[in-house]
């Protein structure tokens, strides 16, 4: 029975052994035989892969062709799959980063630092904090993800750093060095390191950093030297709100925009025209195509070519841009240590923005190095004061309650209302600054008298205030391209937010441009420039035309008309007639200008540090007989609207003067040749 059951057995398993030759057998044949040249083909298939060339973004040039912003040409160092050593051999890998480390400290180059891991002063592992990153929170949590270091959303910075050392064999190296070495590991991981998706790890080197890398390319097997375009300002401090910035995508924006074409090492604007004009400026990527074959041989052709951005030319004048900018800074010095502000020069037949600046301000060039001190500023120079800053209007908006009294016939031009230095409703009593008598519109106009604003609010009530705010623009954006806020008209609406009540006195208020009325700089200058045109309400813009760098096609802005307001040309008549008489006595007589001007001063109260002080406004246009030009200003602190009429004379005098005298500036049509 033993010896039956062995031999079933043996005969089982030799029958096995059969079937396993006879399968080899069978593969062994198509292999060789039968599927031979299938096999040899695959054996030294050549492995193709695509890789993006970013292009260079567009230029930003000014209404007259002037180049603002450009490109330069420099080196950027990147690690190139194709060439690097591959996952298997992780200390060869690890070997070339020290070579390369070593390299970038010589030469005082600045590496990738996306690692949100850092030594203190104790030589203790600790995050990152704000004062590195304005990001930091967002950075750690994906440091820690399960496709990065993979550890618990509680892990300390030691867990993390020791995560680090384990995941890319680092523990052979002291820590400051594996933490070196492990930030350019990180970076590679971080944005999907392939043959297809070379990684940058130092940018802007110097020529020495490229001369050693490409004369010892033995020694850095994978490094390859990129030529790039970089941002470059004719002005860097010139216009920078306007501008805006430009950086390397994020993650959360790559995840947005890759089915759009977006690389997740590509450029993208941050803010400004660079970012409202994003899909202009970029371009079109490029395309190389990388061969490999099966002995590891590498080629590298150019498919297609990239194209640059398109030239997005813009409507402001560089020249009135840097004459607004200079006597901005010139009176905020002036009037006070904290004195902040903001001007806005327009065009009143179109809205476009021939000027627009801040004070303080900062220079591109040095925005991401000086960051941390810039957002620190307490005058918050990154911060937008034309389009963001929201004031209490003060007397510019009674040119407004001036065309809304005329025009639903509570007044006419020679109604007169007697001004006693103060006006009373119900218990309650409001000042004036002058006891003005007997006084009709055009005098309110020239007196800034409250009483007479007082008397037309109480006839309107606030809604139909509001009306005519809302027909000119006041507590809504302007539609210009960047941010721009709101804005509020004060009313029973807005109050209703808050459960608080509108109570009469809170509609004499707003009359003088109080209460809880705020406008921007943006909206005063186009709210001027309705009134200027006789009633037609542009949406503001910074992009004048877009030239197509591939084909010099010229596409022009669409002026766009918001709001026709279907006011009398009389009551436009009467409203400016009294501004006039403001300008003579400010700008003919007090500053000589040449070229008549109407306007409008204002100032509202404010505390600074617990003392009250007063903002100031101006809203000016000109000439008085045929408008082209409004000009808003506002100062903080400024004590009256009337100092800061300098800017706005200075900008009158170049439009009309000075413009006329200089050099031609380069034209459109020159600029397409």
């Amino acid at each position: 029975m033993g010896k039956r059951y062995k031999s079933a057995r043996t005969i089982i398993a030799v029958v096995l052994v059969v079937a396993v030759m006879f399968g080899f057998g069978v593969d062994l044949y198509n292999i060789q035989v039968k599927n031979n040249d299938y096999y040899i083909a695959q054996s030294s298939a050549v492995k193709t892969y695509t890789v993006p060339i970013e292009a260079a973004r567009g230029d930003i040039v000014d209404r007259n062709g002037n180049v603002l912003v450009t490109n330069r040409k420099g080196n950027s160092i990147v690690l190139n799959a194709a060439y690097y050593p591959s996952a298997k051999d992780n200390d060869e890998r690890n070997e070339i980063i020290v070579r390369l480390i070593e390299l970038f400290n010589k030469n005082g180059e600045e590496y990738v630092h996306n690692l949100p891991l850092k030594f203190n002063s104790s030589g203790e592992v600790v995050f990152f904090d704000k004062s590195d990153d304005d990001k930091y929170e967002t950075d750690i949590k994906n440091m820690k993800g399960k496709d990065m270091l993979n550890v618990q959303a509680y892990a300390t910075a030691r867990n993390c750093f020791d995560a680090m050392v384990e995941k890319y064999g680092l523990e052979s190296y002291d820590e400051k060095t594996a933490l070196e070495i492990g930030n350019i590991r990180y970076e590679l991981t971080r944005l999907l390191f392939s043959v297809s998706n070379p990684v940058t790890i130092a940018d802007d080197v110097s020529d020495e950093t490229v001369a050693e890398i490409k004369e010892n390319n033995s020694l850095y097997p994978g490094a390859d030297v990129s030529v790039v375009a970089y941002r470059t300002y004719t002005d860097s401090s010139l216009a920078a709100h306007i501008i805006g910035t430009v950086r390397k995508i994020n993650g959360d924006e790559y995840k947005k925009l890759k089915d759009s074409g977006y690389g997740i090492n590509d450029d993208i604007g941050e803010s400004g025209i660079e970012a409202a004009c994003e899909s202009e400026l970029r371009g079109t990527s490029g395309e190389m195509t990388v061969t490999i074959d099966a002995e590891g041989n590498v080629t590298q052709t150019v498919t297609k070519e990239p194209v640059q951005g398109d030239t997005i030319v813009l409507t402001i004048d560089k020249d009135m841009q840097k004459i607004a900018e200079d006597n901005l800074r010139e009176i905020c010095l002036k009037t006070s240590s904290e004195a902040t502000g903001a001007v806005v020069v327009e065009d009143i037949h179109d809205g476009s923005i021939l000027a627009a600046a801040n004070y303080p301000t900062y220079d591109l060039n040095d925005y991401y190095d000086d960051y941390d001190s810039l957002s620190k500023n307490s005058k918050k120079p990154l911060y937008n004061r034309f389009a963001m800053s929201a004031y209490a209007p003060g007397s510019t908006f009674k040119p407004l309650m001036s065309v809304a009294a005329l025009e639903e016939g509570f007044i006419t031009p020679e109604t007169r209302f007697t001004c006693s230095a103060s006006y009373r409703v119900g218990e309650m009593t409001f000042g004036c600054l002058d006891a003005h008598g007997s006084i009709n519109v055009q005098q309110a106009l020239e007196h800034s008298c409250n009483v007479f604003y007082y008397n037309c609010a109480s006839l309107m009530g606030i809604d139909v205030m509001n009306q005519y705010g809302r027909l000119f623009g006041l507590g809504q954006k302007t539609g210009v391209e960047i941010p721009e806020a709101s804005g509020i008209l004060a009313g029973p609406e807005y109050r209703k937010k808050f459960d608080m009540t509108w109570n009469p006195g809170d509609t004499v208020q707003a009359a003088i441009g109080q209460s809880e009325n705020l406008v921007t700089p943006l909206q005063l200058a186009n709210y001027c420039a309705t009134v200027a045109n006789n009633g037609t309400r542009y949406k503001t813009h910074f992009v004048k035309s877009t030239i197509s760098k591939s084909t010099g096609a010229v596409t022009d802005a669409n002026i766009t008309v918001e709001e026709k307001t279907g006011i009398s040309d009389a009551t436009f008549e009467t409203v400016k007639g009294g501004m006039r008489r403001v300008g003579i006595n400010l700008f003919q007589n007090a500053l000589q200008i040449k070229t008549p001007v109407a306007c409008k001063t204002g100032t509202s109260q404010v505390y600074v540090n617990g003392v009250k002080k007063n903002n100031g406004f101006l809203i000016s246009f000109a000439p008085y007989d045929n408008p082209e030009i409004s000009v808003a200003s506002a100062i903080e602190t400024a004590g009256t609207g009337s100092s800061t009429a300098q800017i706005t004379g200075a900008v009158i005098d170049y439009y009309y003067t000075q413009n006329n005298l200089e050099e031609k500036a380069q034209t459109d049509e020159t600029l397409l040749e």
